[in-house]
């Protein structure tokens, strides 16, 4: 079956859809057909290579000054610190500033009452999909409502204040300045998002924006914790690029530049995202009868793909598939996949991730800047616990023993 014909066929299934409105609303993730051709537009041009490189000297700037507080309680004895807590805020810190200019305290703020929301709506798969769960659960409907509302007030005067702000002759290029440009200046009215999908698609791309990237790096820093070689195989690569200089944006380039595939970080980073992707499964509903081989999917169906099980299948990835081994990506861009598809970690089609090439950028930079001054190893008190919640957490954080180099 083509892909033309799975583009057509497949589509969201509307009891996700209301499981997730108070999170998405309307943004990207969810909305279909013309809408969603709307809103990539919209979106994409935010990700293209001249506004992501203004991007790099803030997120080295926020990691720098995470990695400070770090040093600061290592030389006072306090060599325990859970990274996946740091990692998941300073990231929420990074979206704030790069794709809004929103400030610390508003960024944070933002920050906490989405993972306030990510917790009451996905603390239990139980009921996700479930036809009437809210009415099963009404306690939690209230309260996901009172959060996702608080939220929306948030964004609604962070748009209204940049609107006001581009009125006066002070336009900024990140996500939100390209969005409002691209509604209130350019193009087709029919191409326009209205005030409602504005804060849509920032409450999208806030919560995937740092999730995606904050785990990838978390997850990282748990395996290179327990395959020292490879902690040091990735400072090796670091200083061939850097040398014995400080790091800075321009210094990144070396890596940067280089395309994932072509460097050992890059294995790394497949590795982990196969073993622990951040979005664990992905939900589809059949629009019409659909022929699969011998097998007809019904009009309606719903189809849930579970991810994790497929980048854990022995059929597909041989015996060694629990094994961390970044080698497997060296010479192939699916990991020695036995099918093409069995490899998602950004969706696939054309609904892919569109903020991916983010997610890869900021990753080189935290990595490159943890690896270029810490040494670690797994504290005695992690509880290995990765739970779903959305996305796929670590649910009793990442406490790791760091030793300056």
């Amino acid at each position: 079956m083509s892909g033309q014909v799975l583009a057509k066929c497949w589509g969201k299934p509307s009891v996700f859809k209301r499981d997730r409105e108070p999170m998405f609303g309307n943004g990207l993730v969810m909305v279909e057909g013309d809408d969603w051709v709307r809103h990539r537009h919209a979106v994409t041009p935010a990700f293209n290579a001249t506004n992501l490189k203004a991007m790099a000297s803030l997120i080295v700037d926020s990691a720098t000054k995470m990695l400070d507080d770090w040093a600061t309680l290592v030389n006072s004895g306090n060599r325990e610190i859970d990274v996946e807590r740091e990692i998941t805020a300073t990231a929420g810190e990074v979206i704030a500033k790069t794709s809004f200019g929103i400030s610390y305290e508003n960024g944070r703020l933002v920050f906490e009452k989405l993972r306030s929301l990510q917790t009451t709506l996905f603390r239990t798969n139980r009921y996700v999909g479930v036809p009437f769960s809210k009415l099963l659960c009404p306690k939690k409907t209230l309260e996901a409502k009172r959060i996702g509302k608080e939220i929306d007030r948030l964004f609604f005067s962070i748009v209204n204040a940049r609107k006001e702000s581009i009125n006066q002759g002070c336009p900024q290029k990140d996500l939100l300045g390209l969005l409002l440009k691209e509604s209130e200046e350019g193009g087709s009215r029919s191409r326009a998002l209205s005030s409602r999908e504005l804060v849509d698609e920032c409450k999208t791309f806030f919560f995937g924006g740092h999730e995606t990237t904050a785990l990838a790096i978390t997850w990282t820093m748990l395996l290179l914790a327990e395959h020292q070689d490879w902690q040091n195989e990735l400072r090796e690569e670091i200083r061939e690029v850097i040398g014995d200089k400080e790091v800075d944006a321009n210094l990144l380039g070396g890596l940067k530049k280089k395309p994932l595939k072509e460097i050992k970080m890059g294995w790394v980073l497949n590795e982990v995202i196969r073993l622990y992707p951040s979005a664990p499964n992905v939900q589809r509903q059949a629009r019409g009868d659909i022929q699969v081989g011998e097998t007809t999917i019904p009009n309606g169906t719903n189809m849930w793909i579970d991810v994790v099980a497929m980048h854990h299948d022995p059929a597909l990835w041989g015996e060694d598939v629990n094994e961390f081994k970044p080698q497997r990506f060296k010479d192939d861009i699916f990991g020695g996949c036995k099918h093409k598809m069995g490899y998602l970690p950004f969706g696939f089609g054309g609904r892919m991730c569109v903020g991916r090439n983010l997610t890869f950028m900021e990753y080189k930079i935290f990595l490159t800047l943890i690896l270029s001054r810490f040494s670690f190893t797994l504290s005695p008190n992690y509880r290995h616990s990765p739970a779903i919640m959305l996305s796929l957490r670590p649910t009793q954080g990442l406490p790791l023993i760091l030793q300056p180099l």
